[in-house]
């Protein structure tokens, strides 16, 4: 686990957190905070040498290695962090999932998915703002790994110690490199599953109540 201890994440969260931030500002700063996460989250991205010329000298730079990462928001809210994503990474490509929490069991229901077949050799990079009680990262991360994915990265805005301890003990048999890379570590879980002091449902906060 990243715990992405910087200043300019701070104050983003900060706003973030505030009940008066409304919408459009809370979609710009959650967008902003992601690409600040998304470079502490690719610094193993894989790479592979590429030669250029400059206007000077001919030499060796790098780029991209095939496949490309791939980027996976957990709908919806995690759509309100992919602009911030591929602002970093905009080679990657972009497969979806969509998940739900049931709010009187707090387990992960799949509705929708759209991920090609095989991720064989596939970097894969999870993006959903809260984790709280872990159940919906803990699905997604197992979806991607039983169809090949062979290293994992969920990048989250917050997160709680419940949560944390959920995944690390469900997953403990994976046998795929993951890495969680997070804003913020939080107090707790309340008895709704909302993340103390948290920022609130970021679905509504992003979109609107639905």
């Amino acid at each position: 686990m990243h715990i992405a201890d910087h200043q300019l994440i701070s104050h983003k969260l900060t706003y973030l957190r505030d009940k008066r931030t409304d919408s459009p500002t809370f979609r710009r700063l959650a967008e902003e905070l992601v690409t600040l996460l998304a470079y502490e989250a690719t610094r193993d991205v894989r790479v592979e040498p590429f030669a250029i010329e400059t206007p000077v000298a001919p030499t060796t730079g790098i780029k991209l290695a095939n496949p490309k990462p791939l980027v996976v928001p957990i709908l919806r809210a995690g759509l309100g962090m992919l602009e911030g994503m591929m602002r970093l990474l905009p080679s990657a490509e972009v497969g979806f999932l969509g998940m739900m929490r049931n709010e009187e069991t707090l387990e992960a229901i799949t509705y929708a998915n759209r991920l090609p077949e095989d991720l064989s050799g596939r970097q894969c990079y999870i993006l959903d703002p809260m984790l709280a009680t872990g159940g919906t990262l803990v699905d997604a991360i197992r979806y991607l790994a039983d169809r090949g994915a062979d290293d994992i990265t969920a990048i989250t805005l917050l997160a709680a110690p419940e949560g944390i301890l959920h995944v690390t003990d469900a997953l403990k048999d994976l046998q795929v490199p993951l890495q969680l890379v997070t804003g913020a570590v939080d107090e707790r879980l309340n008895e709704h599953g909302y993340i103390v002091p948290g920022l609130g449902d970021a679905g509504d906060r992003l979109y609107g109540v639905v």
